[in-house]
């Protein structure tokens, strides 16, 4: 008789990993529990301008599907005595802007030194110090945006944003069991003590699995950090939706 198979816990993700050399990058998924790779990005032409530009942009490219599900805390690790990181970052800033600047969609980026272009590589970097000190300042930021635009939505009745906190009332709407005219459900955002709550862990999950597969954005951010806190002062779950208008004005934003 064959054993079924063991399922690893996978946690919830943190941030994405890539790691950069001259000619290759390759991303990763860093989640609570695990990384897994995410995909890999070459560049095949000869060495000048044009080529370096069309890598940095396949690797953009390669980002969005995380940036898109909510996921904003991006690690760069490169060798030492390279540019390649700074390089890359420089690249971000003069042609996807809206990566760096302040606001709802912006990222946050930090650089590693080291390699993490194989697994091997990348189970020895994930245990270092410097790793977890990068990993925590970016998500630490990514956290500070999101408090940012909750403020923000809170303190304003023109923001185009309207904020949901009770379970019950952000399932309806995410599930479409109940439709509110002229808004959407655009970003949900939830603490991990909320999400490690016995009794409500189950919807929790589901409600992140729809909203993965509909296209909303999930964040789950650390419960002890100042934007986590805030979060928990208003139970631990937030929902934010957009009108159609203020929807269709930032996906041109990004484009």
């Amino acid at each position: 008789m064959t054993g079924r198979r063991r399922r690893h816990k996978r946690g919830y993700p943190l941030a994405v990993l890539v790691g950069l050399d001259e000619r290759r990058a390759v991303l990763w998924r860093v989640f609570s529990e695990v990384v897994k790779l995410d995909g890999t990005v070459e560049q095949r032409g000869e060495e000048d301008r044009r080529e370096r530009y069309g890598f940095h942009e396949s690797i953009v490219n390669a980002l969005r599907p995380a940036l898109n599900e909510g996921v904003k805390s991006i690690v760069i690790a490169a060798p030492g005595r390279t540019d390649q990181a700074v390089n890359f970052l420089n690249h971000i800033r003069r042609h996807h802007a809206w990566l760096v600047r302040e606001g709802p969609n912006a990222a946050s980026f930090g650089i590693l030194t080291g390699s993490a272009g194989r697994p091997h590589e990348v189970r020895e970097l994930v245990r270092t110090k410097e790793f977890r000190e990068v990993i925590g300042e970016t998500t630490s930021r990514d956290a500070k945006n999101i408090a940012a635009t909750l403020e923000k939505s809170l303190g304003s009745d023109d923001s185009g944003t309207v904020v949901s906190y009770s379970l019950d009332e952000i399932e309806n709407l995410i599930c479409g069991q109940k439709k509110q005219s002229g808004f959407r459900p655009e970003h949900l955002v939830l603490t991990d003590k909320y999400l490690e709550g016995a009794e409500r862990r189950g919807r929790i999950l589901r409600l992140l699995q729809i909203s993965k597969n509909i296209g909303i954005k999930t964040t789950i951010i650390n419960a002890k950090t100042q934007a986590g806190l805030r979060l928990s002062q208003l139970g631990g779950l937030v929902c934010f939706a957009k009108t159609d208008r203020e929807n269709e004005s930032a996906k041109q934003s990004q484009e």
